[in-house]
């Protein structure tokens, strides 16, 4: 079987865990860690970055930081993972769901303004398959109502909007560096922050609550609890495999940037006959080839797309099923008006493997692919 997906190791991983265990240091903010907060504040501009454990926990990180209080609202898509609106409903708030739009399935900033109340304090924008959502636009809604943006850009790293990094547009940015990832440590993730504004209290969270940090950069002569907080950091053997990714990111991307053209021009003459539709990528946005997914006419043809390339030793998924509809959803979120794209949507869309190593299987998942089509004629 041609999996999905399949993590890939640059070889030097296993060497930066030894050299950590040399080190003598394997919890949180070693070496490693610190080498990455720097490479990730070099190539991304964040005033702040800070790995966690998980996106889902720089998300949670993200809501703490907006002192976010029972009833109030956080506007997002609802096709997204579930710790896109998790974080934000374990302190209490609303996920209020919008709609996204047809063409890069991210948020739709047009229905975003309609969707605001007196009680919202956040939109969450997920940048979904590395494609930047609109966010000039969603960033003037914002300072209009005075709501902060949370960039859920667990897909996104290396991408970019009109130039700038995704996850240091918007005030607090979540980074994922989970196995299915373009760079990965297996879990993990991490936390941007635009500018000073949350740095530092940034720092207090996610060590417990404490002014640990500014102990040890000499600012305290002790350290204690300040603040509300967990425990969020990673370990060093994370941020050890975690940095041989980073020193090979720009040529992961690449690798992965031409996997994904390879299947955009495979599939171009099918979209021109209304087989399927293509991945849509604006012009002022640059992605990272995180995923490549095809839209099929409907529910049936994806069942029997997914099907067929499983006989022939393919594995191809869905993806979402819409928060909005899910059982806690219902319970915990708020859906103000329709959700008919994203109802739609989440039943034709099928995700092809994209994996650095993949190439060589891609004339097997393209002839198992065009197989498929046929039968659907």
């Amino acid at each position: 079987m041609i999996p999905f997906n399949k993590p890939f190791m640059t070889g030097r991983e296993l060497w930066l865990i030894a050299q950590a265990h040399a080190n003598g240091h394997l919890s949180g903010d070693g070496q490693f860690t610190k080498r990455s907060h720097a490479w990730l504040e070099q190539r991304t501009g964040a005033r702040r970055a800070l790995l966690t454990h998980s996106c889902t926990a720089a998300l949670e990180m993200s809501a703490l930081l907006l002192d976010l209080q029972p009833g109030d609202e956080v506007i997002m898509p609802s096709y997204t993972f579930v710790s896109t609106a998790n974080a934000f409903v374990l302190r209490g708030a609303v996920p209020v769901f919008v709609d996204v739009r047809e063409d890069t399935l991210n948020l739709d900033e047009r229905l975003v303004e309609a969707a605001i109340t007196p009680r919202t304090r956040a939109i969450c924008v997920v940048h979904y398959a590395g494609v930047a959502c609109e966010m000039d636009t969603l960033l003037d809604i914002a300072a209009r109502h005075g709501l902060a943006i949370v960039e859920d850009a667990a897909q996104a790293i290396m991408s970019s909007y009109r130039g700038r990094p995704l996850g240091t547009i918007g005030d607090l940015g979540a980074l994922s560096f989970h196995e299915t990832k373009n760079i990965i440590s297996g879990e993990g993730g991490a936390l941007l922050c635009r500018d000073e504004h949350y740095a530092e209290r940034s720092e207090i969270l996610r060590e417990k609550g404490t002014n640990r940090s500014r102990f040890f950069r000499g600012q305290v002569d002790k350290y204690t609890w300040v603040d509300v907080g967990s425990s969020f950091l990673p370990g060093e053997i994370t941020a050890a495999f975690l940095c041989a990714q980073m020193e090979e990111a720009d040529q992961i991307t690449a690798r992965r940037l031409a996997i994904w053209e390879r299947y955009h021009a495979w599939a171009a003459s099918y979209e021109a006959a209304g087989r399927l539709r293509r991945p849509v990528v604006p012009a002022h946005c640059t992605h990272n080839a995180h995923m490549y997914y095809l839209l099929l006419p409907s529910l049936e043809a994806r069942t029997h797309f997914i099907h067929r390339l499983k006989e022939a030793g393919v594995q191809t998924v869905f993806h979402y099923i819409p928060l909005h509809s899910s059982p806690a959803g219902r319970t915990l979120g708020r859906t103000p008006a329709g959700m008919a794209i994203t109802d739609d949507i989440s039943e034709r869309l099928v995700r092809l493997p994209l994996w650095v190593g993949v190439e060589e299987h891609i004339p097997a998942i393209l002839e198992a692919a065009d197989d498929a089509l046929h039968h659907l004629a």
